[in-house]
């Protein structure tokens, strides 16, 4: 994944010499997180260049000349900050048993959602919208992430743990309780503390994994049986 967006970062067009009196330009960092601020909050369409040139701090053309165009600065804010999000995703032990294994890889993407909670609503915005974005997710990300769960999936349902079921219901199980990770101000009027200590967020990520693996296995507390 890494090498993915590392190369897709070198086909970014790079800006020509800047001319006198020319604004200074945010770092490249640094403008992809504005990126990801102003999609997150506005959505794509709501995202127009002039707004986004205000929030970079840019000249109105500034994305056309690095970028080449907005579809293209917007993959490059996907691929930023989902490269970096899926980096931090532990890695799992794979000789654990399979159900473990499942909790654990679950645990690990929540626990990540609650550090980058923009990727969530960029998310949001795309999931109702039939889109080459939405295709761009899919392709990428999605699809690559989900299949990383197939074959333990496919040894549970084989050994009679857990029942067949559909690809898009396998999604919809697992994504939606990452809202309990980025949702902040709803799960503080749920009774959330104000301030959440990284021990309490791995805490209610291992609760969401757990949750929903038992749910897909149909057991009790201990989705190990």
């Amino acid at each position: 994944m890494e090498a993915v967006v590392a190369a897709r970062a070198e086909s970014v067009r790079r800006p020509g010499r800047p001319g006198a009196g020319t604004p200074v330009v945010p770092e490249g960092e640094s403008i992809l997180l504005r990126g990801l601020e102003a999609f997150a909050e506005l959505g794509y369409e709501g995202a127009s260049a002039r707004e986004l040139a205000r929030r970079l701090g840019v000249s109105h053309n500034f994305i056309n000349d690095r970028y080449g165009s907005k579809a293209a600065f917007w993959r490059a804010v996907v691929d930023q900050a989902l490269g970096a999000q899926l980096a931090r995703i532990p890695q799992v032990d794979e000789s654990l048993e399979d159900a473990e294994l499942l909790r654990q890889t679950i645990t690990g993407f929540y626990r990540t959602a609650a550090d980058a909670p923009l990727i969530g609503r960029l998310f949001v915005n795309e999931f109702t919208l039939d889109t080459e974005r939405l295709d761009y997710l899919y392709e990428h990300y999605i699809a690559p992430t989900l299949q990383t769960l197939v074959p333990s999936i496919d040894r549970l349902v084989a050994s009679g743990r857990m029942a067949p079921i559909p690809m898009d219901v396998l999604f919809f199980a697992i994504i939606p309780p990452i809202s309990g990770m980025v949702e902040v101000p709803l799960a503080r009027r749920l009774g959330r503390s104000e301030a959440s200590s990284p021990e309490q967020l791995t805490a209610t990520a291992e609760s969401l994994a757990t949750l929903v693996v038992n749910g897909l296995l149909g057991t009790g507390s201990d989705s190990r049986r």
